[in-house]
C-alpha cells in the first residue's frame, strides 16, 4: 500500500486489515480519533511504535510526554508541522 491509498482508505470505518500498530494509530488519528489511535499506541512497545507515541502526544500538544516516547524511540524530536511528521511516518512505515 502507498501513501496514496491508505488516505483514500480514510473513507472506511476500520483500518485495512494487515496494518501493523503504528499504522493503525495514524490511520485512527487521522480519522480524528485520537482516543482509538492511543490505544493503539499503547498496545505496542517497540522503537517505531514509540515513535509514533510520540508524535501521537505532540499532536494533542504534550510535549513533555512526547519527548518522553521520543527518548525512547531513541529519536530526535520532530520540531515541524504535525501534519509534516504524520506523512513522512506514514510514508517510511508503508514503505518498510
Amino acid at each position: 500500500m502507498d501513501l496514496l491509498a491508505f488516505r483514500a482508505s480514510l473513507v472506511a470505518g476500520e483500518p485495512p486489515v494487515g496494518l501493523d500498530l503504528p499504522l493503525q494509530t495514524l490511520w485512527w488519528d487521522a480519522k480524528g480519533d485520537w482516543t482509538k489511535a492511543h490505544a493503539c499506541a499503547q498496545a505496542d512497545e517497540s522503537a517505531t511504535g514509540s515513535r509514533v507515541h510520540a508524535y501521537l502526544h505532540r499532536v494533542e500538544g504534550d510535549l513533555a510526554n512526547a519527548g518522553y516516547w521520543y527518548k525512547r524511540a531513541a529519536v530526535t524530536p520532530a520540531t515541524d508541522t504535525t501534519a509534516a511528521e504524520w506523512e513522512r511516518l506514514a510514508t517510511a512505515l508503508l514503505g518498510r
